[in-house]
């Protein structure tokens, strides 16, 4: 099972615009809960550990966990209230966010709440916000470290500058959770707001110095740039009608966590040893998966029936 850790929240879209103001669609969200509900949906056990409301909002994301089959039981529950997500879309239906996350839920992880993980536990994904965030980013940090050549750990930076604008910030954390990573999937566009200098392959390099296996750039409609081990490989993008973005890289990243466990490889040692065709197969696998999403409003992710075998 992957233990999935950051924030929950609610992508708010401005379904309607009237001569008075706007009619609002709410859709549960926030990129580690996406990831979990997405690896549910494929058929893969899940769970969720991260800080969630005790309001009216937090208590339909907690049930909607359960509902989607994901374990709850690392879930800590704040009475802080519940992140919204302003979601705009640009011309190519790409989301742009405004965070209202002041002192949220999902920011106030405390040490008192990093649990003591039981035995199926054999992966740990972090991303997102939540890693620069405090107290919750220390929090998670010190739980990464604690893992470290324990369980397999996964990041996916997915930076939010709207959240925290400094850069600096965003670069440093995210190298301190690279020190404790197995597997990095970041999109091209976080690599180029981290380091604007260093070309992707540069970057990957450094990471798999400091003992990081696997190593995907997502390209949106590009496809992927992947490195294995410093073996280089690009996997095309799909054909899709796209409606919008939001939740195609956290459905990749789902999807990418999923393949490694249908082919047995979830574990670090599974990684270490992962062959390059098997790789390959993972990320079709993960693009094909985004490309559903990406013909859907909203984070809408795929369920297993709904793609190929590996």
């Amino acid at each position: 099972m992957f233990l999935i850790c950051g924030e929950a929240l609610y992508d708010v879209f401005l379904s309607e615009e009237t001569a008075t103001g706007f009619s609002l669609d709410a859709r549960i969200g926030g990129s580690p809960f996406n990831v979990a509900i997405g690896l549910s949906r494929l058929g893969r056990a899940a769970a969720l550990f991260g800080g969630i409301s005790s309001d009216p909002l937090g208590r339909r994301l907690e049930g909607v966990l359960r509902e989607e089959g994901v374990d709850t039981r690392f879930v800590v529950s704040k009475v802080n209230p519940t992140t919204l997500a302003l979601v705009g879309l640009d011309e190519s239906g790409v989301p742009q966010y405004s965070f209202y996350g002041h002192e949220a839920a999902d920011r106030a992880l405390g040490p008192a709440d990093l649990p003591s993980l039981s035995e199926d536990i054999t992966g740990l994904h972090f991303g997102s916000y939540s890693l620069v965030v405090e107290p919750t980013g220390s929090t998670l940090l010190a739980l990464a470290r604690q893992q470290t050549g324990q369980s397999l750990i996964s990041l996916d930076p997915n930076v939010r500058l709207n959240v925290e604008p400094d850069t600096l910030r965003w670069r440093e954390r995210i190298e301190a959770f690279a020190r404790a990573a197995d597997l990095i999937k970041v999109s091209d566009e976080d690599l180029e707001t981290l380091f604007p200098a260093t070309g992707p392959c540069e970057v990957a390099t450094a990471w798999h110095r400091q003992g990081v296996q696997l190593v995907v750039i997502t390209r949106g409609a590009e496809g992927a740039l992947v490195s294995l081990r410093g073996e280089v490989f690009e996997t095309p993008g799909r054909q899709v009608d796209t409606v919008d973005t939001v939740g195609a890289g956290d459905t990749f990243q789902a999807a990418l966590l999923c393949g490694l466990q249908e082919l047995g490889r979830a574990t670090r040692e599974g990684l270490v040893n992962l062959p390059l065709d098997d790789c390959r197969r993972i990320v079709a696998f993960a693009v094909e998966a985004a490309g559903v999403t990406c013909g859907r409003r909203g984070a809408d992710l795929p369920r297993r029936e709904e793609l190929p075998t590996l």
